[in-house]
């Protein structure tokens, strides 16, 4: 590709770009003939409005807070690139390559930090911490919002040095003429409560919308991975998303405000936190709520950070644990004796023999067969960086883990691990050398191996491209392609419908619900776009202040498409739900919980083989079995559900998860089937967990473990040594 590169002394020069470094469904990234140091990003459909956000951007760059370490923290665009072909338009830019790092979920997280950089103790992530707050405060310093925080904008190195990437995306404000270039996209994990369920296309982000972000990705840093909104759901019915939990404030480890949930039983103590940073914590999530103003700004936090790092003390055990001065003994000693031997920081002794990687021993299973006898109707459910100055010098040059000497009768085990790790480099080569744009973000989160952009022509090209990105869940993908679908055919209703869905799976409400309309007003019988928008307006039901006024309309949207067509069973299950839902606020909840089951039953009718549908008529049973006389039945109901639902779907966590919570109920009414019915609930909880950890489903995961808490007594520091429910 022939193109104008515009170089910093206005000269402009002719510049071939051949190697392509990674595609993404915005832009494509190429290497620089003339510059290894430097990649050219260049977009598929360049327009105007990016182009004067990049001549702004290139114009106003931000400090660089790691600049005297010859390292770049925020790769922000250098130099403008134009079309070759006489039209002189700006198409995209240079910026610096970035080498060497990892996105950096995979240093907060034990298991990957064990793998990839096990050395990487609490200074490197406090070090990592700092090195972030420095990045944003140049940011703002500047002018600058990032908008869309998230894990995957931010790259770690070894010796905790951080770089901020994807920087085109971030808010701009021309400073001559005062237009805002925003960000149209956001991670609701990451979003304050003032922007939940908004638009973002439609806002301004400012400042302190940033720092929520700021504060949940340090938290993270700290707390191995932990989520300041994630914890135990304390109330009746299903936990609420995070999105749910951010906008009502619901900050798990709050002070001064009671909220209906209680830290994870494998989440650290809130205790290893420096008491300042605990301070600061409250002030961005719970102060913060009420007033965004006051939460701490990334100056703060860096001088915060740099309190905690000077009181860190060295652990006699293993000079890897590294804790708070205020805590009498090492929480990391006791967090892997709870953990059954894992250690979240493991010695140096045992990096260099490679006990770390080594699984967990399977622990022998015990029966309990002591419980309390009583019955829950709940669901149990400001200095700049330079190399640290102490404790570990060398925090400030990469790690290296030498084995120590083996003999000769380990030559065998040597040969493995040789091949192991010939494979490890050669994974660390490939991404990191050739490949590494498409593990550094500089292009888009997914990338599209079919036909180039430049070849799609036609509503067809694109609409295939978006269903296929669909189906490889590239939600922000498919949303481009059905967008330039719907520009070659603006009467398409099923580009409307597939896009709302990608809106939907992104959690953009509004905007999914302004297109499932959309395409009701092309096509009035359109059965998808009622029970899609009816779907929407159940989940808003979660942030309105008139909470019945949507559950009215999701109602009246399945009814719609049950007018069209009386055997769309998706109508039939989804208005059970939010029928089921209306009856736990309601004053009649037994009749609007029997025209529940009467939409299950319909489903069922017309579809005998749809676990959802079982599982759904399971749960209003064990509802109606909390105000029943004769409660026993209706367990026993839910129990057959639950039981058809699994003959259906081996497979489905939260089913296990609840027939468990039935069976457990049921075993505290005594008789003789109640010990057998505490083992087969432990059992249900137990294969609860093993399959949610095997789907990354957290949520159900941590439910699951709350409940055998209280299954077995509370005694969950015997059941984290002893279960076999934590392999990982």
């Amino acid at each position: 590709m022939q193109v104008l590169h515009c170089l910093p002394n206005q000269k402009i020069v002719s510049m071939n770009l051949n190697v392509s470094l990674g595609r993404g469904g915005e832009a494509c990234i190429y290497t620089v003939p003339s510059d290894t140091e430097t990649v050219a990003k260049i977009y598929h459909k360049p327009d105007i409005e990016k182009a004067r956000k990049l001549e702004v951007m290139v114009l106003h760059p931000p400090s660089n807070p790691t600049a005297s370490l010859g390292h770049i923290s925020i790769a922000w665009p250098s130099e403008l690139i134009r079309a070759a072909d006489g039209s002189n338009n700006i198409i995209g830019f240079t910026m610096p390559r970035i080498r060497g790092m990892r996105p950096v979920i995979d240093f907060y997280n034990p298991r990957t930090r064990r793998q990839h950089c096990p050395l990487f103790n609490y200074q490197y992530l406090l070090r990592t911490a700092r090195n972030l707050a420095a990045a944003f405060a140049a940011l703002h310093q500047a002018g600058y919002c990032v908008g869309d925080v998230n894990e995957s904008n931010i790259l770690v190195s070894d010796t905790a040095l951080v770089t901020v990437v994807d920087t085109d995306s971030f808010q701009v404000r021309d400073p001559s003429s005062d237009i805002v270039y925003r960000t149209p996209v956001g991670k609701p994990e990451f979003t304050p409560p003032e922007l939940q369920n908004k638009t973002f296309s439609e806002c301004d982000r400012s400042t302190p919308h940033d720092l929520f972000g700021l504060g949940v990705l340090i938290f993270q840093l700290l707390m191995e991975g932990t989520h300041p909104f994630s914890g135990i759901y304390q109330s009746v019915g299903e936990p609420p998303p995070y999105e749910a939990r951010i906008a009502k404030g619901h900050f798990t480890y709050s002070v001064n405000r009671r909220v209906p949930y209680s830290a994870t039983p494998i989440a650290p103590s809130w205790d290893i936190l420096h008491p300042t940073l605990q301070q600061l914590f409250v002030r961005c999530f719970e102060d913060g709520h009420y007033n965004p103003n006051i939460r701490p700004n990334a100056q703060t936090w860096l001088m915060a950070l740099a309190e905690a790092e000077d009181a860190l003390r060295t652990c006699q055990k293993n000079p890897q644990h590294i804790y708070s001065n205020h805590l009498h003994k090492c929480p990391w000693c006791e967090r892997s004796a709870k953990l059954g031997g894992r250690d979240p920081f493991p010695s140096i002794q045992d990096v260099a023999n490679k006990q770390h990687l080594k699984p967990r021993p399977r622990p022998k299973r015990r029966r309990t067969t002591t419980v309390p006898r009583r019955r829950t109707a709940a669901t149990v459910g400001t200095s700049r960086y330079v190399t640290p100055k102490r404790r570990s010098p060398q925090l400030g040059r990469k790690i290296s883990y030498n084995p120590s000497n083996t003999k000769p009768k380990f030559y065998p085990v040597l040969l493995c691990l040789l091949g192991f790790l010939t494979l490890g480099y050669l994974d660390i080569v490939t991404k990191f050398t050739t490949s590494s744009i498409e593990e550094n973000q500089y292009a888009q989160q997914t990338l599209i191996s079919s036909k180039s952009a430049e070849s799609k022509s036609s509503f067809i090209d694109y609409y295939k491209e978006g269903r296929a990105a669909y189906k490889g869940q590239k939600y922000e993908e498919a949303i481009a392609n059905f967008a330039q679908a719907i520009q070659k055919k603006p009467d398409s209703a099923k580009a409307y419908v597939n896009r709302g869905n990608s809106h939907y799976n992104l959690k953009e409400y509004e905007a999914a619900l302004t297109d499932y309309t959309h395409a009701l007003k092309l096509n009035p019988n359109a059965i998808k776009a009622f029970v899609n928008r009816g779907n929407v307006r159940y989940m808003l039901a979660e942030y309105s202040s008139d909470p019945d006024k949507e559950y009215k309309l999701a109602i009246e949207d399945y009814n719609q498409a049950l007018r069209i067509d009386r055997d769309e069973v998706e109508a039939y299950i989804r208005r059970g739900i939010v029928r089921s839902q209306i009856a736990k606020f309601s004053g009649d909840s037994q009749k609007d919980y029997l025209r529940a089951i009467d939409d299950f039953n319909k489903a069922l009718q017309i579809n005998p083989n749809r676990p959802e549908a079982f599982y759904q008529r399971g749960l209003v049973r064990y509802q109606l079995a909390q105000y029943s006389s004769n409660f026993e039945q209706e367990y026993k109901k839910a129990l057959a559900d639950f039981n058809q639902a699994l003959q259906l779907n081996g497979k489905l966590p939260k089913v296990y998860l609840k027939r468990g919570l039935v069976r457990y109920e049921l075993a505290q009414y005594g008789g003789g089937k109640s010990d057998r019915y505490r083992q087969q609930a432990i059992d249900d909880l137990q294969k609860a967990a093993k399959i949610s950890l095997e789907k990354d489903d957290m949520d159900n995961y941590q439910q699951a473990l709350s409940s055998i808490c209280v299954v077995v007594d509370n005694k969950c520091d015997t059941l984290f040594q002893k279960t076999s429910v934590i392999q990982r």
